[in-house]
């Protein structure tokens, strides 16, 4: 772990790279929107700590794409407290990733929503491509967007350099917000819990839609 990311209770605001395999090749990017401030803003790992994330990392161990230390079901789900113990994910076959790749703050203390000038900046952009051109090198299949600002900063990523070969494939975001969102008549009487199961079962579907190799056990 980088020394930089200590648990200072404010935000540190530094680039989180995409979470890559260590051998092998890359089938899915999975690309959320961007760090949160007490997940991946203190792991340095994307989604890892993110409350958003425990969702789509319980898809990724279904499928066989990520390992989890052990360790992790003993602590909080927070990315601090995984830094602290020197946890951290170990992926196969996918990578993960953020439309903006630093967690966005004015101040330092609070987050706010990256703002579209900076998701669409030449700067994140470029960023975006060198990541797609090393995972296309690694046997790029597809991309799974997480949530509208993902999917939108994606599609003007295409749109500007088009790479017709990679399946495409979008989701709600595992958020709250998100899961309310995707249930009839926004939620109203769902359970939490359901609708986090139902987006689960929808991700592992979407990553194996986009060329991730999993068998057809995985969903059962």
């Amino acid at each position: 772990m980088s020394a930089q990311r200590v648990n200072t209770g404010r935000i540190l605001g530094t680039p989180v790279p995409m979470l890559l395999p260590p051998e092998g090749a890359v089938h899915v990017l999975i690309v959320g929107e961007a760090p949160g401030p007490r997940g991946a803003d203190k792991s340095g790992v994307p989604f890892f700590g993110d409350a958003a994330g425990k969702h789509l990392y319980g898809a990724l161990q279904r499928l066989g794409a990520v390992v989890l230390p052990p360790e992790v079901d003993t602590l909080p789900w927070d990315g601090a407290a995984f830094t602290a113990a020197g946890l951290a994910p170990i992926a196969h076959g996918v990578a993960l990733g953020n439309a903006y790749d630093r967690c966005p703050t004015n101040d330092g203390a609070s987050f706010r929503a990256p703002l579209r000038a900076e998701l669409e900046s030449p700067r994140n952009l470029a960023r975006l491509n060198r990541d797609l051109d090393q995972l296309v090198t690694h046997g790029l299949k597809g991309i799974v967007t997480l949530g509208r600002v993902a999917t939108r900063t994606v599609d003007v990523l295409l749109a500007q350099k088009p790479r017709p070969t990679l399946a495409r494939q979008a989701l709600p975001h595992p958020s709250a917000q998100g899961l309310l969102s995707m249930a009839p008549d926004r939620g109203k009487g769902a359970k939490m819990a359901a609708l986090q199961e139902v987006w689960m079962v929808g991700c592992q579907r979407a990553i194996m839609r986009a060329g991730y190799p999993a068998p057809p056990e995985a969903l059962s």
